[in-house]
């Protein structure tokens, strides 16, 4: 990692390094991974727009039979142990284990048929519901917000992209999971937190020079450039340096960003507030994403967990080190359940979410019989997410499972038909090209792909 504060052992006559100048040039300089420079947007040929996004990702995939597609006809060791309650919009049942945002169910609508024939791990999942395509031949592809983020560029001194809390850990598969900007380079990856907002006395870790950078020496660092243009004039030429030291000057802004700082600053909100969205890693991330978009950033991606180990989440097995239907309702769901609803009901208060979709998805269902150990396995073949905010219409249902939940029965929807519709969403074509491996152009879609029209 190249850092600003790193160590300088080759001087030139002022004092200044050649790796001083690179470190200052990184995209990691605050220990957080920061997304590429605001780049021209005529260039990208993109137009700019209001429409921001919020994807909340359900690490370990939600059971869509406990959850948005419950079966109450089926077998008992098929439709499980809840029952479906009614929601503010008719006709449109859901768990009652989510009563909170049964009340928000007008402003959501559900995507009931989803599903990938690819391998059946996490991983897999991951990489296709976030970058609407799997990694193959050691390609990979960007991130939704990252392929944003390159055409669209950052809002002043803030990212275009913000990962939460921290990129995804180890699934099981040892695969990429989609969380960086692919083959669009390390510069348009999102700007990760990297840090819990839960915790008391939080703040955001970094984000101004440690203690023992003085703001004098911040300000050398800052004029490093100014320092070496005759000594590395023709590095200064290149590609690559003019990269580096966009980067520096985004990352020197952010450090120094009155705005920057604030939207980051949850202490800022009324103890109320935090408490509606619950004080979890989790809720308190979802209140951190209103504040980021409210602030001025373009897509932000919540993971409510990092792992299927060592921790509770909607990966239930049912055996351990997994958890079962009954505990999941009884930890994860509550959890969701509060923090999706305060999610909802501040955006609308605050005339947010006629410009800012929300996304909750995992990587895959699971299994429509139950286990011996009383959970549910894997499941690709069918599965449910919810869609809001934007331009995307709420109260509706897209596509049917079969009777059992085990296979799409009308209009099946694949990871690169969602893709296509959040691009759509974002007032992006979602067939416009991207500079692939090699100067290949990719489409943010394939072509063949389109979004989902029943929810515009």
């Amino acid at each position: 990692m190249i850092r600003l504060d790193a160590p300088a052992p080759a001087k030139l006559c002022d004092s200044v390094s050649r790796r001083d100048f690179l470190h200052a040039g990184s995209i990691a300089t605050l220990g957080l991974t920061l997304p590429g420079y605001l780049r021209a947007k005529e260039a990208a040929g993109a137009k700019d727009h209001d429409v921001n996004c919020i994807m909340l990702f359900l690490l370990g995939g939600p059971s869509q039979l406990d959850t948005w597609d419950m079966k109450p006809k089926a077998p008992a060791e098929i439709r499980g142990p809840f029952k479906p309650i009614a929601t503010k919009a008719p006709g449109l049942e859901i768990s009652e284990i989510f009563p909170k945002m049964a009340e928000y169910a007008d402003k959501f609508s559900l995507v009931r048929s989803v599903y990938h024939t690819a391998t059946a791990v996490h991983d897999t999942g991951h990489q296709m519901m976030q970058t609407g395509r799997l990694f193959t031949g050691g390609v990979e592809h960007p991130h939704i917000g990252s392929s944003l983020a390159y055409l669209m560029g950052g809002r002043g001194e803030l990212p275009a992209h913000v990962l939460l809390p921290r990129p995804m850990g180890r699934t099981g598969g040892n695969l990429p999971h989609g969380q960086t900007a692919g083959y669009l380079g390390k510069s348009h990856d999102p700007f990760v937190l990297n840090a819990d907002p839960s915790v008391p006395n939080f703040k955001v870790p970094d984000l101004l020079p440690p203690e023992y950078i003085s703001p004098v020496r911040a300000e050398r660092r800052q004029k490093l450039r100014d320092a070496v243009d005759g000594a590395f004039e023709s590095f200064e030429k290149n590609a690559s340096a003019k990269q580096l030291d966009d980067n520096f000057n985004l990352a020197y802004r952010l450090m120094s960003s009155p705005k920057a700082r604030e939207a980051f600053a949850l202490e800022k909100e009324p103890s109320n507030v935090r408490d509606r969205y619950g004080r979890t890693r989790f809720g308190q991330c979802c209140l951190m994403a209103r504040r980021l978009i409210e602030a001025g950033v373009r897509f932000v991606t919540v993971n409510m967990f990092e792992t299927v180990f060592d921790e509770i989440t909607w990966d239930i097995h049912g055996s351990k080190p997994f958890t079962d239907i009954e505990q999941m309702a009884k930890l994860v769901a509550p959890n969701f359940d509060q923090a999706y609803s305060a999610l909802m009901e501040d955006l609308t208060q605050r005339g947010l979410l006629s410009n800012t979709m929300v996304l909750s998805m995992g990587e895959f269902g699971r299994t429509p019989k139950i286990n011996p150990a009383g959970g549910r396995d894997h499941h690709p073949g069918v599965w449910t997410i919810t869609m809001a905010g934007g331009p995307i219409q709420g109260g509706r249902v897209i596509g049917e499972s079969d009777e059992l939940g085990y296979a799409p029965k009308t209009q099946p929807v694949t990871p690169g038909e969602v893709a296509a519709t959040v691009f759509k969403g974002l007032g992006l074509d979602p067939h416009k090209e991207l500079p692939g491996p090699q100067g290949r152009p990719i489409p943010l879609a394939e072509f063949s792909l389109q979004p989902i029209k029943e929810l515009f």
